[in-house]
């Protein structure tokens, strides 16, 4: 068990004393200094406890099913919201939610990889992987914003492009670079914001933004530490060793450049306070699209290539 998880365990026993004693029958007194006490120690221990996250601890707290979806910033994000369906070509895919949505008066089209919360929502939604449909679903959506002139906000949680037989034949690797593609030459602003779990060309098919906005306790990476592990050591129970040396944390990717904005969470992560979130990415959005707003298409296209271009020859 991790330093955090002996926390955790620790704060979790606390609550719990904390709420049997509120929980006092019989009318009998209770000492308030002892539940002040309880309530500071609780604090403090998770102070500490996230105060000092390893890479590690960050990828299982992205991965925490108690996590915020898109879907749950998107109700507190947006004014309204229609969700579309279907590339035209096959099906809708529920992995990605993508559709129109406004704030005030601003216009902007939506493309958001959607997990579940239990294993009923998980299976509807494979799991937050995409297949091939989704891909082809945004870049349809992605035209028709640039035909209407809307700027487009995607928000990236996926442990990767589904892996099944059948989405690698109809044609994966094809959709995932097709996104990138259209991506790169789209004449409106993109701003991408990673709420969870970024990993694989799932997550890199709608990255392609002019702003990477991330939130603290997100990852964003080329696979997972499990993938990482298992390619280049041979051992996938090195993940955790893995998530340090790919610097895929909120904070190792600023200082790299590649994620233009950290965005904060409260203490214990984004499910302590969600309205307080939304309104930051909210907050961070609107400031970003009033710079965005003042190139024009062409301006965009050059300035996300070489942010892209800076970016790989980074890595190389």
């Amino acid at each position: 068990m991790s330093n955090l998880e002996n926390i955790n365990k620790e704060i979790e026993d606390l609550e719990k004393n904390l709420e049997d004693l509120k929980n006092i029958a019989n009318g009998e007194q209770i000492n308030l200094n002892d539940v002040d006490e309880i309530q500071k120690k609780i604090e403090n221990l998770k102070k500490q406890a996230y105060s000092k996250m390893t890479a590690w601890d960050k990828v299982n707290l992205a991965r925490n099913p108690q996590r915020p979806t898109a879907l749950d910033y998107i109700d507190r994000i947006f004014d309204e919201f229609i969700e579309l369906h279907g590339d035209r070509l096959s099906k809708d895919d529920k992995a990605t939610v993508c559709g129109l949505a406004k704030i005030g008066d601003k216009k902007f089209t939506i493309i958001a990889q959607q997990k579940g919360r239990n294993t009923k929502e998980n299976i509807e939604r494979n799991f937050g992987m995409p297949n091939p449909e989704s891909y082809r679903k945004g870049i349809r959506l992605m035209k028709q914003a640039e035909k209407f002139n809307r700027p487009i906000i995607t928000f990236v949680d996926t442990k990767g492009a589904y892996p099944g037989i059948e989405a690698e034949e109809k044609g994966q690797g094809e959709a995932i670079a097709r996104s990138m593609l259209e991506m790169c030459r789209l004449k409106v602003p993109i701003i991408v914001v990673v709420i969870g779990e970024g990993s694989s060309g799932g997550a890199l098919a709608i990255s392609v933004g002019d702003r990477i906005l991330m939130l603290e306790n997100a990852i964003y990476s080329i696979l997972s530490p499990e993938g990482y592990a298992s390619i280049l050591w041979k051992d996938g129970t090195r993940a955790k060793e893995a998530a340090e040396v790919m610097k895929l944390t909120a904070e190792d990717l600023y200082n790299f450049d590649i994620v233009d904005t950290i965005i904060d969470e409260p203490v214990g992560g984004a499910s302590k306070d969600v309205d307080a979130v939304a309104d930051s990415i909210k907050k961070e959005i609107l400031k970003q699209l009033d710079e965005l707003s003042k190139l024009d298409g062409n301006d965009l296209i050059e300035k996300r290539y070489q942010k892209f271009r800076k970016i790989g020859e980074y890595i190389k």
